[in-house]
């Protein structure tokens, strides 16, 4: 029974890790969750997908930091929402459903009301100056 859940896990996570990466590209399938959730499978299902998941390029840029802080820079969080609202935007000028543009109205104020007050703001890290001496 163990074996079968191990595989389960292993299922989805793999199944989170295509819809973020594909997410990544479609800004209405969220990259950060399914990353999140293909992270907790991969260490519910075998340890050793889980040092990989994490081990890897896309965990690094997109959900390291955060894991490890529970928080971003402004730099990030404007990398996130303002290319994702500019697509939404688009998508709501060419589809003609008001149900549909009310919808995407509603995830797009959620995605701004969450990443301002639910996510917190780190300060940049920027690397300190080095400082020339001057011969007097």
């Amino acid at each position: 029974m163990k074996k079968i859940l191990n595989l389960v896990f292993l299922f989805i996570g793999f199944l989170a890790v295509g819809l973020g990466t594909v997410g990544i590209i479609l800004p209405i399938l969220p990259t950060t969750p399914f990353y999140l959730l293909a992270c907790f499978c991969f260490a519910k299902g075998s340890p050793q997908f889980h040092k990989w998941f994490t081990g890897t390029k896309l965990y690094q840029k997109y959900l390291a930091e955060f894991v490890r802080t529970r928080a971003m820079t402004l730099k990030a969080k404007l990398g996130l929402c303002i290319p994702v609202s500019f697509i939404l935007i688009i998508t709501m000028v060419l589809i003609s459903s008001w149900t549909l543009r009310a919808g995407i109205a509603c995830i797009m104020v959620f995605k701004w009301w969450y990443f301002t007050f639910r996510i917190k703001t780190i300060p940049s890290k920027i690397p300190p100056h080095k400082t020339v001496q001057e011969d007097t």
